[in-house]
């Protein structure tokens, strides 16, 4: 017997290899659907502004849009956005918007929130975000473009360009929070509501 003890497969409602990684780590039978939203269209129609408020919204958006698809499971959905003082980012398009947030983000401390939902059947069982303060060193222009030129393609995949667990690590010179919350999931509150809901042996 395993840890996970659902009847059905757990689904992640998305297409992040870091959270997938993290829940099957963690022993869970899950399968990845992600949820087919326009996340900024979502985001705008929201009205909401505060970084933690979206992200919470945009992961129960994602849980439940795929809920419907998915009758009876438990259908996680994530999300997490990146702050700097009042001003939110987004993914980079490219190569050149990639450097233009490092630029900005350079000798700055800013804030990931990272949040999670949980819907079955339409209805969001649960939610939570959790928050991770991150400062970068100083980069000057060449440590940013050897930066880009090595880390190639993924600097599009996350807010902020970088993703801490691969070679993100070096643009760093202080960080506060939980590691899955940076990694955007967080996992030790999603974990105990699975235990509530005896899904977990453990």
């Amino acid at each position: 017997m395993g840890i996970w003890l659902g009847q059905q497969r757990l689904i992640l409602a998305s297409q992040s290899r870091a959270r997938k990684m993290l829940l099957e780590n963690a022993g869970l039978d899950v399968e990845a659907l992600p949820a087919d939203i326009d996340e900024r269209a979502v985001q705008r129609d929201s009205g909401l502004s505060g970084p933690g408020e979206i992200a919470a919204f945009l992961a129960r958006e994602k849980a439940l849009f795929v809920s419907g698809q998915r009758p009876a499971q438990y259908v996680v959905g994530a999300d997490q956005t990146l702050a700097l003082g009042p001003r939110m980012f987004s993914k980079p398009a490219g190569r050149v918007q990639a450097a233009e947030q490092l630029r900005l983000l350079a000798g700055q401390p800013h804030e990931l929130h990272s949040a999670v939902a949980v819907a079955r059947d339409g209805q969001v069982l649960f939610s939570d975000v959790s928050v991770a303060r991150m400062t970068m060193r100083r980069l000057g222009d060449g440590e940013i473009e050897a930066y880009l030129d090595q880390a190639g393609a993924a600097v599009t995949t996350s807010v902020g360009a970088y993703q801490l667990e691969g070679l993100g690590v070096h643009l760093f010179e202080r960080i506060e929070g939980d590691h899955f919350t940076i990694l955007g999931l967080p996992l030790l509150s999603l974990l105990a509501f699975l235990r509530g809901e005896k899904l977990l042996a453990v």
